[in-house]
């Protein structure tokens, strides 16, 4: 009984500092018209106005989506805490959170005799209520004095990834690299994101996803030139961004390009 006791004293000031430290994203919210949308923003310590700033945004998967304007930080929140990352690359990291009843991409979601999930990419078509949202709130950020408009990144995993290759196509005009992380997109729609490098990543195994969608992206880009990176984790199920979190080169790769 000491042993469980000892251990719970031990992991409950871990788990508190983990949930303080989340607490460093600032809440904020971007509501124009019929368009509003919650995010969560961490600012560059020792943050200084008269200077200007990389930002990133990055995009949640279906498993995070609400109106608590923190679940969004389940995954990715934390590594840009992280001592190293703040130092080496100061940046403002924006989150946004979309509802639990909308979708980042257009999208069509079918289940086969399986249950196995399909996804059905649209070929051009107006955006969700909440991405048209999302661009509204990505305008208004880069009207910041602060914000290096040559330095705009945009990230995502899941629901986020598809999201991810949605924006650039509709925004490709202001993001200078992207990551996508177990993600799809119509094939015909890469032709207006071709010019913007991209990290794509998967698991070999992920059975929510079918790697297959990250796999097509990746050689289609590379065979009208684009510049993409393309990493498949032979043992990775559908939470492969803890795999591409760990990347050693991520946040190096992704800041090296500027537009």
């Amino acid at each position: 009984m000491k042993k469980i006791i000892l251990t719970i004293c031990i992991l409950f000031p871990v788990l508190f500092l983990n949930a303080q430290d989340l607490k460093k994203y600032d809440r904020g919210s971007f509501i124009k018209g019929k368009d509003s949308i919650y995010y969560r923003v961490l600012f560059p310590e020792n943050f200084n106005p008269d200077q200007k700033y990389p930002i990133v945004f990055f995009l949640h998967g279906s498993g995070e989506r609400g109106s608590d304007n923190a679940s969004q930080l389940v995954h990715g929140g934390k590594l840009f805490l992280r001592n190293d990352i703040r130092k080496n690359f100061p940046a403002i990291i924006v989150f946004p959170q979309c509802p639990q009843n909308d979708y980042w991409a257009n999208v069509n979601i079918e289940k086969n005799a399986n249950g196995k999930r399909t996804f059905s990419f649209v070929e051009g078509g107006k955006p969700t209520k909440i991405m048209h949202a999302l661009q509204g709130m990505i305008k208004d950020f880069l009207k910041k004095p602060y914000v290096n408009k040559d330095q705009v990144y945009v990230g995502g995993l899941s629901m986020g990834a598809m999201g991810t290759y949605e924006l650039l196509r509709r925004e490709r005009r202001k993001f200078a690299a992207a990551i996508a992380i177990c993600g799809g997109d119509n094939t015909n729609n890469i032709k207006k994101y071709r010019k913007i490098p991209l990290w794509i990543f998967h698991g070999a195994k992920d059975d929510i996803v079918d790697p297959a969608l990250s796999m097509a992206i990746a050689e289609r880009l590379k065979s009208i030139g684009g510049e993409v990176k393309f990493t498949l984790y032979p043992n990775a199920n559908h939470n492969s961004w803890d795999n591409a979190f760990a990347e050693p080169e991520l946040l190096s790769w992704l800041f090296s390009h500027k537009k």
